[in-house]
Order: C-alpha cells, then structure tokens, then sequence
C-alpha cells in the first residue's frame, strides 16, 4: 500500500529506540523525511546510522534535546521551525506505589510526557493550517484509561493527552489538518524490556515467565495476551500520519491488544 509519505517531513520526539524508532524506520521506508530525537547526541547518532543502514538511500537526521529542560526545547524548534508530521512519543514511566509518589515525581512526569507535547504542538499547529496540511499525533497510552495503580503518575500524564488532543482537533475544524492520539498496550519497547529483565533477575525467573505472570496477574483483561511489538504500534502510527487518514480527527485510536474492555 502507498502511504502517500514522499516529501513529508516529520518529527518523533523519544525516537532512538522502541516505538518511535521503529515508527521512524516504517516513515523512511515510505518515502518521508525524518528527524528523530533523543536526549544525548551520542544515541542521535547511533539511531541515525542505524536508520540510514536498514533504510538506505533514506532522509534521515537527528537532533538531541531533554524535553525536561525547556531552553532545549526552543533550542530544537529553532533548529526545525515547521514539519509536516509531528509525533509526540517522547514518554517516561516508573512503577512506583502512589504513597511513594513526591510532588517532584508528579511534576516531572507532567514535564516530559504532557508539557512537552503542549509546547511542539503550538508551535507547529499554526504552520500546518496556514497550508492546510498536517498531522499532530500524541502517543498516549491504555493506562489513560485503565489507569494502573503501580503508576497512577504516569497514568494521570497519558490521560492528560488524550484532552489536549482532542482540544487542539476544534482548531483545526475545516481543514486538512488532524490531530489524534494512539493508545499503545503493554508493548515490548527498549526500556518495558530492561524492567522485564530486572524482574526475571529479581524473582531468579525468565523474562518467559514474567511475561506470562504479567498478563495473568496485572493485565488479564489483555486478549493478546503478550506485549505487542514495537512495529505493531508503528503500523497504526504511520496509517494515522499519512493522507490515507483524512476522515480521522480527534479520536483516541486504541491499539492497546484488547486490553481495555469498553466499546468506546
């Protein structure tokens, strides 16, 4: 199928490993340009080779910034002032009983994982309306709404994202501009993987046995039953970026396994 992708340019946020760089090598490999990000120039690097070797011939470049630390950002946006396609991926997570959780905690993850998505999407928001043309995405998340109590915090940041772009979509009323959010379940990225592996260390297990235990005590509702695939969720992103999803507008879109029993 032809996404419709030559001659776009796009911007992944968190995009040196996992879901953003696996959204990233599908991008290239339909044409876009790309521009990943992380917080260290050394991973940039690394990413951007790595793109370029299983994507050859691809537009790709990187650009480092610590979304938690605002004159980074703005360092960024005056780096790249417009893109075709904004991807909010960047996202941290930390399983922590919520009796344990400081303000500092709270805050932070309000920083990084809302704030961050907040900042690029006002500054490129009115670029894509001027020419009528654009894709706002946010990488939410289940847990905005099966809220996990080991990471209420984190939960509370991925709810947070599904109001800000369903509220930025009213702005683009009229237009070729969409703004919808992607709700991830359980998935198999860099760091679910480095926690899974903890675990199996800690429970002197396998990552096999985690994963069952997983599903069977934290997500039983899941009807995957296993972590989905990082290119599984970049499937679903790259359909939502391209011009093939024009009637798709300020929706929550769910590929979260089934973990989530409601309808709507």
């Amino acid at each position: 199928m032809d996404f419709q992708l030559q001659g776009k340019k796009a911007l992944i946020t968190g995009s040196t490993a996992g879901i953003g760089f696996a959204t990233a090598a599908l991008l290239l490999q339909e044409g876009a340009e790309v521009v990943i990000n992380g917080r260290s120039q050394e991973r940039v690097d690394k990413a951007v080779e790595e793109l370029k070797a299983k994507v050859p011939g691809s537009k790709v470049e990187g650009i480092a910034a610590d979304f938690g630390k605002v004159d980074e950002v703005n360092a960024l946006l005056k780096q790249l002032p417009e893109v075709d396609i904004l991807i909010n991926n960047v996202s941290i997570f930390e399983p922590k009983p919520f009796t344990e959780i400081p303000d500092e905690d709270w805050l932070r993850f309000f920083e990084i994982n809302v704030m961050s998505g907040v900042r690029l999407s006002r500054h490129y928001l009115k670029p894509m309306l001027a020419k009528n043309w654009g894709r706002i995405i946010f990488i939410s998340s289940e847990s905005a709404i099966f809220i996990p109590e080991e990471m209420v915090h984190y939960g509370m940041s991925k709810t947070a994202q599904l109001a800000i772009s369903r509220g930025l979509a009213e702005y683009t009323k009229g237009s070729k501009v969409t703004v919808n959010a992607v709700l991830p379940g359980p998935t198999m990225s860099e760091g679910v993987g480095t926690f899974m592996q903890d675990l199996a260390n800690d429970q002197n297990t396998n990552v096999a046995e985690v994963e069952k235990n997983f599903f069977t005590d934290a997500r039983p509702t899941s009807l995957l039953q296993r972590f989905t695939a990082v290119e599984e969720i970049a499937n679903m992103i790259v359909y939502v970026a391209s011009p093939l999803s024009s009637a798709t507008n300020g929706a929550a879109l769910r590929a979260d396994g089934g973990v989530v029993k409601t309808i709507i």
